[in-house]
């Protein structure tokens, strides 16, 4: 198999970009506005410490899987928290790494500025997902709550 790259995105990405969070929000029964794209995309290359960030994952150079993580501040702790916020593979290649090396590179990331707390949420449903999760991170057992 080909070795995964993960990058943080740039510019020439959009289309993928755009083609790949697509996909995600489909998955997830969701459409946006393109204001929300566009939006979406400017604040991913806005400096600022709480601006949101993103990486894409190359394999055979095709981008198959992205995420977006934003940092927020924390009353527990005088470093902020780190949370990953949205997470995709294409179909065809999940199980190869993707989703595990999107994470990481969010993890590597986070600590060189000393984040030490990475999460996420996902519905109780992706399963497939979830078998990732289960042996990449440690279950919390909080429950979200939503005022939408």
């Amino acid at each position: 198999m080909t070795e995964i790259t993960v990058r943080p995105l740039a510019q020439s990405d959009h289309a993928d970009w755009q083609r790949l969070w697509t996909a995600y929000l489909t998955f997830y029964e969701t459409k946006l506005p393109e204001e929300v794209y566009a939006v979406t995309w400017k604040r991913l290359f806005t400096a600022g410490e709480f601006e949101p960030k993103g990486f894409i994952a190359v394999l055979d150079g095709k981008a198959v899987g992205l995420t977006h993580y934003l940092y927020h501040r924390s009353c527990w702790s005088d470093k902020n928290n780190c949370y990953l916020q949205d997470l995709f593979a294409d179909p065809e290649v999940r199980g190869k790494g993707v989703g595990a090396a999107l994470i990481e590179a969010v993890k590597q990331e986070a600590g060189k500025i000393g984040v030490k707390n990475v999460y996420w949420m996902t519905h109780e449903t992706n399963a497939t997902a979830r078998k990732l999760y289960d042996h990449v991170a440690r279950r919390t057992g909080f429950i979200e709550y939503d005022l939408l």
